[in-house]
């Protein structure tokens, strides 16, 4: 096994490939002579106040933690390279995409959403799909899920929607209370919520589900024309889910499946990817489209905009500490760089404030500044604050100025076209859009009907724990859906009711 098992093995790897010939030393890089024992008066104390090797110790021991991510908490790393494999330069001028056989380092973090850092990774829940490419134009964070849509489309709602999925805050426990009554409430979340209690709803680990950049971007080309776009990312390893029971039993025995099994397949040299594609929407489209293509709980139909490959993304390397290169890596949508803008998808526009801003909370101001989420330049005005690894030396810290301080570039500024915007000012309840055409394609002509019962046993397995008040109003939005679907859920409600009497 221990042959086998890379990640069980790693410690035995480490002995093997590296020479005991290193004496330990305190944080400033002085030896220690006795690494296992305090300074103390005699056998039995007391310690001396002058013993700066336990201070330093307990010092650094009770500030290692670091705040856990409010959501996507648990999540698993690798680095590797994208390579084009198809020409995109029509639609965009992002150096990224530049050549067919281009090459670019990326970093990918999968991650569950809801749960802990510490909980299970076969849990029912979407998984994070994050994406960093070290370009020569700076950082790309394309910051996704394993799903193309998401649960709401304004993000004020944002934060309630994620207490709702958390803990009850006076119980501390998971409530389905919560959960179902927000649920409800916001019909939008009904095609996201059928697709997460459908078969996809538990992948089997990381390699076999495939990632979305869900949101609508906006590329830009040379000439300055822009065309909408969604990204696609389908696993090579081919889609595979687990079924309610073996999730549940990997749950209790092996709770961190996805990260092993991750870790394992690279260090054993098989080493997933996953072929990226782009759906692409002129801007006349998206004027006369049927449905507003800036909404996140909407798909793009494939026959209508088809999928355009453009390259594919490999994974070769294991992080060399998991602290430094995945618990620290920061995404956020924000970080564009020149040919990739946002478009006037809200949640996007929402995402753009949020991301950096959780990160300047966890990692403090110059986050920008750990290796790995470190561009390859970086030429600005900001200095100091907390852990200020490169604070650029002697150029000025103050502009404009006379002494080669950056400035303004062309070709950004040529790519950064204007845009029109118009309309009136107000808050705008988008509740009451269409939350049901799409959820019923899904139901009726997407999942076969061996997936359609799963779908409805999942949903009753976890609806049956929530309020009957909730129930009912639950049942209401899945007939919206579908009539025969939502008179199945009554039914499997009615079931489990008898059951407990």
């Amino acid at each position: 096994m221990s042959f086998v098992d890379k990640a069980a093995n790693q410690l035995v790897d480490y002995k093997n490939n590296s020479k005991n010939d290193s004496a330990a030393t305190t944080g400033h890089g002085t030896p220690i002579g006795e690494k296992d024992a305090t300074l103390t008066v005699g056998p039995r104390g007391p310690i001396l106040l002058q013993d700066n090797n336990f201070i330093e110790e307990l010092a650094h021991f009770d500030r290692e933690r670091i705040p856990e991510r409010v959501v996507h908490a648990k999540g698993a790393g690798a680095f590797g390279y994208f390579e084009v494999t198809h020409d995109i330069t029509k639609y965009t001028a992002a150096k990224v995409f530049s050549n067919i056989g281009k090459r670019t380092p990326i970093a990918i973090r999968f991650s569950t959403v809801a749960g802990e850092s510490g909980s299970a990774d076969t849990v029912r829940d979407p998984r994070g799909f994050a994406m960093k490419f070290y370009t020569e134009d700076g950082i790309w964070d394309l910051v996704g899920n394993n799903t193309p849509i998401f649960f709401i489309r304004d993000p004020i709602l944002f934060p309630h929607f994620i207490h709702s999925q958390k803990r009850n805050p006076q119980t501390h426990l998971k409530d389905a209370n919560m959960f179902w009554d927000f649920i409800t409430l916001r019909p939008e979340t009904t095609h996201q919520t059928m697709f997460v209690f459908s078969d996809r709803g538990i992948p089997d680990g990381f390699r076999h589900m495939n990632g979305y950049g869900s949101h609508t971007f906006k590329l830009v080309n040379a000439e300055g024309k822009a065309v909408y776009c969604k990204f696609h990312h389908k696993t090579d390893q081919g889609i595979r889910n687990l079924d309610v029971q073996k999730a549940a039993q990997l749950a209790s025995t092996d709770p961190d499946y996805g990260l092993r099994d991750l870790y394992n397949a690279i260090a054993n040299g098989n080493y997933p990817s996953w072929t990226t594609y782009i759906q692409v929407m002129t801007m006349e489209q998206a004027a006369a489209c049927k449905f507003n293509p800036f909404d996140l709980t909407k798909v793009w139909p494939h026959g209508e905009y088809p999928l355009i490959p453009v390259g594919k993304f490999t994974l070769n390397r294991n992080p060399e500490n998991y602290f430094a290169e995945v618990e620290q890596i920061a995404f956020s949508p924000a970080h564009m760089i020149p040919g990739i803008e946002p478009s006037p998808d809200k949640m996007l526009l929402g995402r753009l404030f949020s991301y950096g801003d959780t990160h300047r909370h966890r990692l403090g101001a110059n986050y920008l500044q750990l290796p790995v989420n470190c561009p390859f330049k970086v030429r600005n005005y900001q200095r100091d604050g907390p852990q200020a690894i490169n604070n650029q030396g002697g150029a000025p810290n103050y502009h404009p100025n006379s002494f080669n301080g950056p400035d303004g570039d062309s070709r950004a500024k040529a790519l950064n076209v204007p845009f029109a915007v118009s309309g009136d000012a107000n808050r705008y309840d988008s509740g009451d859009e269409d939350n049901y055409s799409q959820s019923r394609v899904f139901y009726q002509k997407t999942l076969d009907q061996g997936a359609r019962d799963r779908l409805i046993a999942n949903i009753v397995g976890n609806l049956k724990d929530a309020a009957d008040f909730i129930q009912e109003r639950a049942i209401r939005n899945f007939t919206q859906v579908d009539a025969g679907l939502g008179q199945k859920i009554a039914e499997g409600l009615k079931k489990q009711k008898r059951a407990n009497l």
